[in-house]
């Protein structure tokens, strides 16, 4: 009998003092599992915040399209009826619009173009002066881009208007209007789009490219390459995930213009000659009371953006690069 109680004594305190081999991994699951949803209960107030402001409007946008909803509806002299698909049906049926979404495709790529090349060339040139200067440019850059829309497109408009501008004199135009013609009013647009979106390019690229070690610039510069095959061969490739962020910000940027093109060109130009899509929806839903018309542009809009955001994040995940 004490046998007995001597041997059974050691395995009693080995298993109240320690957990099976088996249930530590399962342990050690469950704590990841809980960890997983740690950040997820951080972002919740800000995911809720977006829900609103961001998943509901978006709802109603797509819900509005496929609806009859018209200034008889909102005022209650008429019942709000179920469309389907006969709002798009009714807009790709338009010419106007097909015209319409063409020149913004092409407004929107000459803008982004124009907007990086004058980002990417006043970052590089802040590397090369000298700190007062430097610091001369930022706060004129920054500047620009802190001007409200509506301001700057009203300075650009007294700039170049054609009795009271400072432009035509300087250049000796006369009364030239610049908004008459369609593609001087474009081109006017464009300045004034790029003067305001410049600095958060140029701000970007600049800190991109103080992350870069210096050894790599000076080994390429010392074995004689140019400043512009040092910009293409190594420091553009360096900063291919910073160009990538910097271009879908400006094409989602450019592709919704509104304020300029309404303001410049007075709500879209002579017969509607500078209309982009987001005039053309304001004046599908505003002007001629097709709410449901302008909802079915916005939504066009939105999956035109999603589907290039796509398309360059796949780019970029099939280089193996990383954001």
């Amino acid at each position: 009998m004490a046998q007995h109680t001597t041997d059974a004594g050691p395995a009693a305190k080995t298993s109240g003092s320690a957990p099976a081999p088996a249930a530590r991994p399962a342990a050690r699951r469950s704590a990841r599992r809980g960890g997983r949803w740690t950040p997820w209960l951080y972002l919740l107030p800000a995911l809720v915040v977006l829900a609103g402001l961001l998943v509901y409007p978006i709802y109603q946008l797509g819900l509005i399209s496929f609806l009859e909803y018209t200034q008889a509806q909102v005022s209650g002299g008429e019942p709000t009826t179920f469309q389907g698909f006969d709002n798009y049906r009714t807009l790709f049926a338009d010419e106007q619009f097909w015209q319409v979404l063409l020149a913004t495709v092409l407004f929107a790529a000459a803008c982004v173009i124009a907007t990086l090349a004058v980002g990417c060339a006043l970052a590089v040139l802040l590397t090369r002066i000298r700190a007062v200067p430097r610091l001369a440019l930022m706060l004129a850059a920054l500047g620009a881009w802190a001007t409200p829309a509506i301001t700057g497109s009203t300075v650009w408009v007294f700039l170049f208007d054609p009795d009271y501008g400072p432009v035509n004199r300087v250049l000796g135009l006369g009364d030239h209007s610049w908004t008459y013609d369609r593609y001087s009013a474009f081109a006017l647009v464009l300045f004034e789009v790029v003067w305001c979106s410049f600095p958060f390019v140029m701000v970007t690229v600049y800190a991109g490219i103080r992350a870069i070690p210096t050894e790599v610039l000076e080994a390429a510069s010392l074995d004689g390459a140019s400043q512009w095959r040092i910009w293409r061969s190594i420091t553009a490739p360096m900063l291919r995930p910073i160009l990538v962020v910097v271009t879908i910000q400006s094409i989602i940027w450019d592709f919704k213009v509104f304020t300029q093109i309404y303001v410049m060109t007075n709500g879209g130009g002579i017969a509607g000659q500078n209309l982009v899509l987001n005039v053309y929806a304001y004046q599908k839903a505003f002007a001629s009371s097709q709410y449901s018309l302008g909802a079915a542009i916005g939504v066009v809009m939105l999956l035109i953006l999603l589907a290039v955001t796509l398309v360059y994040l796949r780019l970029l995940r099939r280089q193996g690069e990383e954001l």
